[in-house]
């Protein structure tokens, strides 16, 4: 069991595969990329999947979320998901995709096993997509969304960043689209987990400013906390149901509290929290021969140290040295 000393038990492991991206989002990495991990340093799919049973099968781990970078970037995926789900206990995996290659890859991954997906978009207008993202790919984007969705990776969640003066007017819109369309919208306010470390509070889009302009066209009835448990998202009801909107508040609305989650990074750090400045290094120990007892026992330590919350809120908060795509969203 990964157990911290406030009593939070971490059930839900997000995989970074990949810390590359074929997108260049503006809250993400600077136009020009980043310097990628060299390829020795990432840990291989045999060592993906040995670490992931090592949490399912020792740690008590019950979720497995694939992310990136971009996971889809990573050839070897449908494996990894197809040994995963072979696993037992099974976990439920699902996967968090900007979506560009999913319409060539959603049919592959069900058929592997891969319970469900979350689609990065931020905008409908394909020009805005092309500066928030510097990349022409809105329709493939769309289109992925579409072959997950035909292909049973449901429910299809839509993660959706708003930014100032670029596509802050869009929420009412993009949650209109999203019920049309048989998707899950969630908001999430913009983190300071850009490369370029230019997050500034001040200029954020808040939980309340989208829930304020979702309210000049819809009636949104508020979930309890039950209905929520440790999920991230808030979530309300949509003109009395049966859609819903959530919005992740990591700023504005601190959930660490009932947080669950435990983060390995793609080249096989363990994170205690998306805005951790330390991290616990298990691709060494797997390098150096360790048996399943020892890593999880090195995990269950980094576990252990986890802080209360993500400190934001502290005015001596330090945004972390890597950005999201080298840690996992």
């Amino acid at each position: 069991m990964l157990i911290d000393t406030y009593g939070r038990v971490a059930t839900d492991l997000r995989v970074s595969l990949t810390d590359r991206c074929n997108l260049r989002c503006t809250y993400c990495m600077p136009e020009e990329g980043l310097q990628w991990l060299a390829k020795p340093d990432l840990l291989t799919d045999d060592e993906i999947v040995r670490l992931i049973r090592v949490a399912v099968t020792d740690l008590g781990v019950t979720e497995v979320r694939f992310t990136g970078g971009e996971p889809l970037l990573r050839p070897g995926l449908v494996g990894i998901v197809e040994r995963c789900a072979a696993l037992e206990p099974r976990p439920r995996m699902s996967l968090t995709t900007n979506g560009i290659g999913l319409k060539r890859t959603a049919a592959a991954l069900k058929a592997a096993g891969l319970d469900r997906v979350n689609v990065s978009l931020d905008t409908l207008r394909p020009d805005v997509f092309k500066t928030l993202t510097r990349r022409d790919r809105h329709r493939d984007v769309l289109d992925g969304m579409a072959a997950a969705r035909d292909a049973g990776l449901t429910p299809v969640k839509v993660n959706a960043v708003l930014m100032p003066g670029l596509n802050d007017d869009e929420a009412p819109d993009l949650l209109a689209w999203a019920i049309e369309q048989g998707y899950e919208l969630r908001f999430i306010e913009q983190m300071p987990l850009d490369a370029q470390h230019g997050w500034k509070r001040d200029g954020m889009i808040t939980a309340g400013d989208i829930l304020e302009s979702l309210r000049t066209r819809f009636t949104l009835t508020a979930e309890g906390a039950e209905e929520r448990g440790s999920a991230p998202a808030e979530r309300w009801t949509v003109d009395g149901g049966p859609h819903t909107v959530g919005v992740i508040a990591s700023v504005t609305r601190p959930f660490c509290r009932a947080c669950d989650r435990t983060r390995l990074t793609a080249d096989g750090q363990v994170r205690t929290c998306l805005f951790a400045t330390e991290e616990t290094d298990l691709r060494a120990a797997l390098r150096s021969d360790a048996d399943d007892a020892a890593l999880a026992a090195i995990w269950k330590r980094a576990m252990w140290g986890k802080k209360a919350g993500s400190g934001l809120d502290d005015p001596s908060f330090l945004q972390p040295d890597r950005p999201m795509s080298a840690i996992g969203g």
